[in-house]
């Protein structure tokens, strides 16, 4: 064959084979240690996003949009994992700076979409110097939540002893009540007299009334602590519904008459000792029943940490308990929008079916997508449906009505010795 003969006659070679070095192959191992990390990475960032936003991998992802805010107590529902979950599926991610109600007013929100005080008198101080600065905001209310007094079962049934709690109707057969109505007028007027939780009187048996017949010690005054007056809405209404009660369901009409009203009220209020930023969390803490027997704290807070518990345990915690202040007031969070994308954001949680669904979940009595009252029954059927007692609120109770704004912040800053907010303008009563 050619090939063969070519092969064959070939020239035979001499000598010493020659070595020849030439220039080493360039692995591909390096290259690939460069990028590989950076590939998985981002892969692992995508399928993040769209396990986040769709509940699994494959559905097309969507552009998303940081919301800058500042919030108070009801950043509680944006840190939700499911209300986050809900956003991005939306194309919104909420970036939260947290603090009291009143410090979002006092403090610049420059660099922000949206703020969310926890009440209207905090509401009420931004907008208004929003629209004196030529920048009106516009303003959702996706739920409400009531100011209550949550403590421990000894602490209500030691009141109940003493006539000044009584349980809510509609208790389960078989079940220790969770609810409580507080007279506040009785409450208060305990406090004023100095009296303590070892003895708090006499019982309608004519026996002594104390907290050792449930067990426990304490020798420290009847009262419920709050979170700090200068900060906290939930403080600031309750030092509002204080006032209310203790000057026969009056509200002042002038700045003198705040003056009086705040110096009738300080007393009680102040021998709680050093202010706390969030009563809540100590309230849910192991430690709260002998650090604060009584906090105030909001409706949905005290249904969050029962819905958790019957979820985790398969019962309620039965420990803890609320108290209704027979003079109630109905908190209105509201979120103000201060960019086009915040206005996207408000509109979105006070519409979306899910969204509102997963308000419920966590306690806050929703408003309709037509921004109708929010109403209690769904709340009521979801409660019942997981097992937990709702609760059953008289309509006969007062509705505490809280001073007119300015005079609110006047009586906050004698109460507390805070410092002033500026405000732009004085207005009309919060409801």
């Amino acid at each position: 064959m050619a090939t063969h003969r070519a092969e064959t006659e070939r020239p035979r070679q001499t000598g010493e084979p020659r070595l020849r070095v030439g220039e080493p192959a360039r692995a591909p191992v390096a290259t690939a240690r460069r990028w590989f990390p950076r590939a998985v990475a981002a892969v692992t960032a995508l399928c993040a996003i769209v396990v986040l936003a769709q509940g699994h991998v494959g559905l097309p992802l969507t552009h998303i949009v940081t919301i800058e805010a500042k919030m108070a107590s009801k950043a509680d529902y944006f840190e939700d994992p499911e209300v986050q979950r809900l956003l991005v599926r939306h194309g919104f991610r909420v970036h939260i700076t947290r603090m009291g109600s009143r410090g979002i007013a006092a403090q610049s929100y420059d660099g922000y979409d949206v703020v969310f005080p926890s009440g209207q008198p905090a509401a009420d101080l931004i907008t208004r110097k929003r629209a004196a600065e030529g920048h009106p905001a516009t303003t959702y209310r996706p739920f409400v939540s009531p100011v209550v007094l949550g403590t421990y079962r000894e602490y209500a049934e030691t009141l109940q002893d003493a006539g000044i709690a009584t349980p809510l109707p509609g208790v389960p057969a078989g079940s220790k009540p969770l609810y409580y109505s507080l007279n506040m007028q009785k409450f208060l007027q305990a406090t004023a007299d100095n009296r303590r939780w070892d003895t708090l009187g006499t019982g309608r048996d004519g026996h002594r009334v104390g907290i050792d017949r449930h067990g426990i010690h304490n020798g420290n005054k009847v009262l419920a602590q709050t979170s700090d007056i200068c900060e906290a809405n939930s403080a600031g209404t309750y030092l509002g519904l204080v006032s209310y009660v203790w000057n026969h369901d009056n509200i002042p009409q002038d700045a003198a008459e705040a003056t009086r009203f705040a110096e009738r009220i300080r007393l009680l209020l102040n021998d709680q000792g050093m202010p706390s930023s969030e009563k809540n969390e100590t309230y849910v803490s192991a430690e709260g029943k002998s650090i604060a027997p009584i906090a105030v704290i909001y409706e949905h807070q005290f249904l969050a940490h029962q819905i958790a518990t019957q979820a985790d345990t398969g019962h309620v915690d039965s420990e803890r308990v609320l108290l209704y202040p027979s003079a109630r007031f109905i908190t209105e969070p509201q979120l103000i929008a201060l960019t086009p994308d915040g206005d996207r954001l408000g509109d979105l949680i006070s519409k979306d079916p899910a969204l509102q669904q997963r308000a419920m979940e966590l306690g806050f009595r929703v408003r309709d997508a037509e921004g109708a009252s929010a109403t209690s029954d769904s709340l009521t059927r979801f409660l019942t449906d997981h097992h937990i007692q709702a609760p059953v609120l008289s309509d006969d109770d007062t509705k505490a009505v809280l001073p007119r704004l300015d005079l609110l912040e006047k009586m906050i800053e004698i109460v507390g010795d805070c410092d002033p907010v500026a405000q732009s303008a004085a207005g009309g009563e919060a409801p």
